[in-house]
């Protein structure tokens, strides 16, 4: 079975940086899409940035040009590069996949997270 672990995450300043990875295990007949959510107490789940198939990338508006997503197929890990962070970043990181059985079901994955805060 599926199983997507995550790690970097941790106590920064504002304006540091923290690179987080995601590593998947498992067979993926088609791989849609991996990407990154957050969620702060009290909110909901939110999408910060993911990457297609296709090697195409799309950002929360909030983290556009401080957020770096990144993929190393052979590895089956996924990263993200966080820049210049604020104290609203403050969240647990989720890695997820989304992807198609052989018999072409659609089936996702998230990682069990990691925390991220930032704070002076």
């Amino acid at each position: 079975q599926e199983q997507l672990v995550e790690s970097g995450g941790g106590l920064v300043q504002p304006g540091g940086s923290l690179r987080l990875s995601c590593v998947a295990s498992g067979r993926f007949f088609r791989i849609n899409a991996m990407g990154w959510y957050r969620q702060a107490p009290g909110q909901e789940r939110e999408l910060v940035a993911a990457i297609t198939r296709e090697s195409s990338t799309n950002y929360a508006d909030s983290v556009k040009g401080r957020f770096t997503i990144s993929r190393d197929n052979a590895k089956n890990t996924v990263y993200l590069q966080m820049n210049s962070l604020k104290p609203e970043d403050t969240a647990v990181y989720y890695c997820n996949v989304k992807w198609f059985t052989v018999t072409w079901e659609s089936r996702s994955a998230w990682g069990q997270g990691t925390q991220v805060t930032v704070s002076s």
